[in-house]
């Protein structure tokens, strides 16, 4: 096996022993290559085509143009962002004939197998260029269907969104298509391409065909309703200046600055206050009554902006309503968006002067923000290692990115409802396994403790009723897939899922008390060690396959990283006085000693375990490192001396072999599938550079290093102290 680095190259050459040195470098590299950017807002207009579950968009034309004759042709447009050149997996259902142009070029023509049924997934590799990536959709009308569903090829892992494609557009989320065409296009839009140099009528419209005021055209003219629209006032003068806000209205209105109101009348007319602000920007809200005619404003002013950036809005306002007349509205509440806006008849967002068009967030970063299982270790290493630094600004960055997740979760819900996926919380909006809940649930729960965060325990809640109510189960209680993201995966017991479960159990208990989350944990340990334990080497097979009803016999290292980190995380909450206190002591002296066996030359676990072939990986040689050093602090271990000379020599090695100068994480298997043999594991199961599956642990195993250190210090110190007595 060659190094993954030269030795000159690692952090150990630049920092030796100083643990406290790996762990900021690998932190302050990992901040400092996912800042801490917010969500973006776009404009979304509701008329177009909708994702599905499976984060696709569904094109049936049939419903649009139910009149469409046999031939007749429709053409679909959107683009797509890429940082850097590479390779995508897209996934298309034709409902009849289909091609598919990437940036004016074909990249697929479907067959007839394709055309003749709408079921069938065919799946996509196309090669984006760095920059935008214009895609066009033919879609032809025969008499077995029209158009199609179209989008990502791997929708839990990217979940992707297009953008409008043209200049009057910019900034919206998704498709615009056509009108019927009775045959081909000569040139196919492109960068560049507006929808006026095309000549052809793009839909769904951006415009409006009325000339009503603003709420009128939103919101309809039921009497007794009320409505509000947010600005923001900027205010870039020196000193304290006095402004003219002058302008007209329909309709009952009264105007706020900063929350204070300057102007309310019942009637409509012309307007002008004079208000005296200093230097700053200031929210500007107008709640307008409809009397059952037409009703809305007009402010004039330069000075005006959105209260926040929309991207696709031309306009300086959003809209939020309708609510009751005589309701009182919370108004300093409401102006915000990771919030819904409730009213009579269910909650609502906030919209924006177009044609069923409405404001939505999107995650755009490609980790900050973002929930998904290996985040939830690697924001655990984070919030631990900021603690263990005394360095808050880690330990604010990890709650930030926790908090965009919790504070947006109601909505999330409700955007998944509205437009069928959310552009948020891709995961938690739709949870349909452990792997979308349980690492970063427990990770918020451990954060909510740090400084309550916003919608957590809303969270928290829904997560502790999937895991104990909704996920399958089998006649003993234990968690198992009955389905899987691809068909052969379904019928299987992973030994991963001890760690996609139990963690957040063991937490959900400490924070509501009630021990049946912390039994259910006990349950799955015990029985899973019933499927998968290896007793000829104290070790677990990775999956159980009730196809076979056969465990795959195969150790594959991070699998088993996740079993023994995990049974630390329950034995440091378990009772001493729990009846399964014993057994589960016994399976995690069972499981250390085997791996410590297999320990390699170099201080590193394999990526198969008792196969020295297999590369050196990090993830579970994390894992191994932390559980071991927690086993001799918390007294689990009676054997103490192999294990601390295996922890020393695994952190030295991942300092050596591992980690490089500049905090990159090198040797981390990507995420699995999984097999009988141990090849698929060797050779198609390769490692990624600074893969989130193995920083957080990495970070965590160096704490648990730097803990036992000073355990030992301690241990010393106290033993001189009895013989001196």
């Amino acid at each position: 096996m060659s190094a993954y680095f030269h030795r000159n190259d690692s952090i150990f050459s630049k920092v030796n022993h100083q643990i406290e040195s790996v762990l900021a470098t690998i932190s302050d590299r990992y901040i400092g290559s996912n800042p801490p950017h917010p969500i973006t807002f776009r404009a979304f207009c509701k008329s177009g085509f909708l994702r599905g579950s499976d984060y696709r968009y569904l094109m049936n034309l049939d419903e649009r143009y139910p009149d469409a004759q046999n031939g007749q042709i429709v053409y679909a447009w959107a683009k797509l962002w890429s940082d850097e050149p590479k390779d995508i997996a897209l996934a298309l259902n034709c409902f009849g004939p289909a091609r598919l142009f990437l940036n004016q070029e074909l990249a697929f023509r479907s067959s007839i197998v394709d055309e003749t049924d709408p079921n069938r997934k065919t799946h996509i590799r196309v090669a984006l260029k760095k920059g935008w990536n214009h895609f066009v959709l033919q879609f032809m009308k025969t008499p077995s269907g029209f158009g199609g569903i179209f989008g990502t090829g791997s929708f839990k892992r990217y979940p992707m969104h297009f953008l409008a494609p043209s200049a009057e557009r910019e900034g919206q989320e998704g498709w615009i298509y056509s009108g019927l065409q009775e045959s081909e296009l000569e040139n196919l839009p492109g960068e560049g391409t507006s929808e006026a140099g095309t000549e052809l009528k793009w839909l769904p419209n951006l415009k409006w065909d009325s000339d009503e005021f603003q709420l009128t055209r939103l919101f309809g003219s039921e009497e007794n309703r009320q409505a509000i629209a947010w600005s923001k006032l900027v205010c870039h003068r020196p000193g304290t200046q006095t402004y003219v806000l002058k302008g007209e209205h329909k309709g009952e209105m009264e105007l706020f600055v900063n929350g204070n109101s300057v102007y309310r009348s019942a009637e409509g007319q012309v307007f002008q206050v004079p208000v005296d602000l200093p230097y700053g920007e200031y929210d500007v809200l107008v709640k307008s009554i409809c009397h059952g005619s037409d009703w809305g404003f007009q402010l004039e002013g330069n000075e005006f902006t959105l209260p926040v950036p929309v991207e696709g809005v031309n306009d300086v306002w959003l809209y939020g309503g309708t609510f009751p007349a005589a309701s009182v509205l919370p108004l300093e509440d409401m102006l915000r968006l990771d919030t819904l806006l409730e009213t009579d008849k269910g909650p609502t967002y906030w919209r924006v002067d177009c044609p069923d068009t409405w404001v939505r967030p999107y995650l755009e970063n490609s980790l900050f923000g973002k929930w998904d299982y290996p985040l939830g270790v690697t924001l655990y290493g984070l919030l631990q290692t900021g603690k263990e630094l005394r360095r808050q600004d880690i330990i604010d960055y990890a709650l930030k990115h926790i908090e965009i997740c919790t504070s947006f979760y109601k909505y999330s819900l409700w955007d998944r409802e509205q437009y069928g996926a959310a552009g948020i919380n891709t995961q938690l909006s739709a949870i349909d396994s452990l792997d979308d809940c349980g690492s970063f649930g427990a990770t918020m729960l451990l954060a909510n403790q740090i400084g309550p965060l916003r919608g957590a325990m809303d969270a928290a809640e829904d997560v502790a009723h999937y895991i104990s109510s909704k996920q399958d189960r089998l006649p003993d209680n234990v968690l198992y897939r009955r389905f899987g993201s691809v068909d052969f995966m379904k019928d299987t017991i992973w030994c991963d899922d001890l760690y996609m479960s139990t963690p957040f159990l063991c937490r959900y208990y400490e924070e509501t008390g009630e021990r049946a989350y912390l039994d259910d944990a006990v349950n799955q340990f015990l029985r899973y060690r019933e499927y998968l334990f290896i007793p000829e080497l104290n070790i677990m097979s990775h999956v159980y396959d009730f196809k076979f009803n056969t465990a795959t016999e195969v150790a594959w290292g991070r699998g088993n990283g996740w079993v023994l980190f995990s049974l630390s995380e329950l034995l440091a909450v378990l009772p001493e006085d729990h009846e399964q206190r014993e057994d589960l002591l016994d399976f995690f002296r069972e499981l250390s000693k085997g791996y410590l066996d297999l320990q390699g030359e170099n201080g590193l676990w394999h990526q198969v375990l008792n196969d020295h072939e297999s590369y050196e990986e990090t993830s579970c040689t994390s894992m191994f490192i932390y559980a071991f050093a927690r086993g001799i602090r918390s007294g689990w271990l009676s054997e103490h001396e192999p294990y601390i000379q295996s922890v020393f020599r695994g952190f030295e090695g991942l300092s050596k072999a591992g980690i490089d100068k500049q905090g990159n994480v090198y040797g981390v298997c990507q995420g699995s599938g999984y097999a009988f043999t141990k090849d698929y594991y060797k050779h198609d199961l390769t490692w990624i550079l600074n893969d989130t599956h193995g920083i957080g642990i990495v970070l965590l195993a160096g704490i648990e290093t730097l803990k036992l250190k000073n355990w030992l210090v301690q241990a010393n110190y106290s033993n001189q102290r009895r013989s001196l007595v």
